[in-house]
């Protein structure tokens, strides 16, 4: 596995229309791109920070992974996503190291990549993604 960036930090939050404005009008910060992902049931607004995306997800449903995160835990940091060469490979190599994962394989996220995610009692406590275009 090559991991060669932080891909994006994704933060939860309980509206994008009120996140944005912080970011841009605050941080100075441009949202360059908003995407529903329905069967993640989630929106997700981007914003880039050198070679660092910040990823806003707002819960499209309370059942919903995020819904389910911000009733717990409150709006905040939800995950860690590592850019990697072909998340496939990275997460069969993962389970062979005994690296506990939610996704077995690959499925497809935001901004067309395809992720998976490592279970955050395997990871010191943080929801930790791996993704990448193969």
């Amino acid at each position: 596995m090559n991991i060669s960036h932080i891909e994006h930090i994704g933060i939860a939050v309980n509206s994008l229309e009120e996140a944005i404005p912080f970011y841009e009008e605050k941080l100075g910060l441009k949202c360059y791109s908003v995407e529903e992902v329905a069967d993640q049931k989630v929106k997700t607004a981007f914003f880039m920070v050198g070679q660092t995306k910040i990823e806003l997800l707002e819960s499209t449903d309370p059942e919903g992974p995020i819904g389910k995160f911000i009733e717990k835990k409150g709006q905040g940091i939800h995950h860690l996503a590592f850019a990697v060469d072909d998340v496939n490979q990275s997460l069969a190599e993962l389970e062979e190291k005994e690296v506990r994962l939610i996704d077995k394989s690959a499925r497809k996220g935001a901004e067309g990549l395809n992720i998976g995610f490592l279970h955050p009692k395997s990871t010191m406590g943080v929801l930790t993604e791996i993704c990448g275009k193969e």
